[in-house]
């Protein structure tokens, strides 16, 4: 990670686990209003709902009062979300702001690439990360596709700087402009004995697949168990080999995907991959009554990411991603505990005969769209 991807590692750093959207957002209010020097984020969605007002509300007291805030947000994701020129009225009131790639309507390969990570700094010494965007339903104060299962981390300590870096560089490439990166370094030492942590991030302008990557090295390395949560499920070749090989190797593989899907044609694709799973050794299980939205790994009780990273194209070699490796951190316990609850009481094991009833219009479809998946 570090010689390659230029993401080292980290220790001195405490870090919280979120198992639902909510309590990010309620920690994340809480640190926002702490914050004395500057303020970074960046999100794949900002929806002008109940979420973003608070926030917003927050942002503009900061600005006013002195502190630094700077926004970034992806010109896709938030194509219709947002009030129109909204960049020039939050500039206007004291705040940074950006857009990535902003939408075009034209036909462009570079409209694919997306800044799908959602990274929160402040004054240096706390990130948040994981798959909670700005709107209303990752919070479940609006209902979409039934209960929104998502997860996030909060780091405090040497760890923050890798996410500090990360936006940093982003916002160096879309503006142009130089930063002095030293005026941004923690503040705060926190000396505490909790692990390791690498943040991270991925992109799809360079020949590292530091996602996958990242993924395939915890499938390979599992002697007990891996548990993954993921709301889009395409694997390629290269997946589903790991994956299998760690099945017939004595390693309890299990995946969580949502029973309510975001997007129809995804689920058909995710749900045609289940035969091979299971032929493969692989438990599947469904979020019984909501949407997963989670990109969680979690290996042997040592080892767990926390991220944006999905399991499909898009995510490991289309997107500008993100995540957080934690190894031997006290918080550990939480993931599998939180894991263990929706084993056995949030999700449906897909059996034999959940796959055998798929219905013809579910075969034939799956059968189209998996040949242009890439795509979609």
């Amino acid at each position: 990670m570090d010689k390659s991807g230029g993401y080292p590692v980290c220790g001195n750093t405490e870090v919280t686990y979120f198992p639902l959207g909510e309590d990010k957002y309620k920690a994340m209010l809480e640190e926002l209003q702490k914050a004395q020097e500057f303020i970074f984020m960046e999100y794949f969605i900002i929806d002008d709902g109940e979420m973003w007002r608070e926030i917003v509300k927050i942002l503009l007291e900061k600005a006013k009062a002195g502190v630094e805030v700077r926004l970034l947000y992806d010109g896709m994701g938030s194509q219709f979300t947002l009030p129109f020129r909204y960049k020039k009225k939050l500039t206007e009131q004291g705040v940074k702001c950006l857009v990535f790639n902003p939408f075009r309507p034209m036909l462009s390969t570079i409209q694919n690439n997306r800044d799908h990570r959602k990274i929160l700094v402040i004054d240096g010494n706390v990130a948040f990360n994981g798959g909670v965007n700005i709107a209303d339903e990752y919070i479940n104060r609006k209902e979409r596709f039934g209960h929104w299962k998502d997860t996030a981390v909060m780091l405090k300590g040497d760890g923050v700087w890798n996410f500090t870096m990360m936006f940093l560089q982003m916002w160096e490439v879309i503006s142009g402009d130089k930063t002095e990166y030293n005026m941004y370094r923690p503040t705060v030492k926190n000396v505490v004995n909790n692990g390791y942590v690498i943040p991270y991030g991925d992109s799809p302008l360079d020949d590292e697949n530091v996602g996958e990557l990242v993924y395939m090295d915890m499938i390979n390395n599992a002697k007990d168990y891996i548990y993954i949560s993921t709301p889009y499920l395409i694997p390629d070749n290269e997946m589903l080999t790991v994956l299998g090989y760690a099945a017939k190797s004595g390693v309890d593989v299990r995946i969580i995907t949502p029973e309510i899907p975001d997007k129809w044609y995804v689920s058909v694709i995710t749900r045609s991959f289940y035969r091979d799973l299971e032929t493969l050794g692989v438990k599947v299980y469904e979020y019984k009554g909501g949407f997963n939205h989670a990109k969680m790994f979690l290996s042997d009780d040592k080892s767990a990411v926390v991220g944006t990273i999905n399991l499909d194209y898009r995510s490991l070699y289309l997107h500008f991603e993100c995540a957080t490796y934690m190894y031997k951190t006290s918080c550990i316990k939480d993931i599998k505990a939180d894991f263990d609850d929706m084993f056995e009481n949030r999700c449906h094991r897909i059996t034999h005969d959940d796959i055998n009833n798929r219905s013809f219009w579910s075969r034939f479809m799956s059968v189209i769209l998996r040949t242009i998946a890439p795509l979609l």
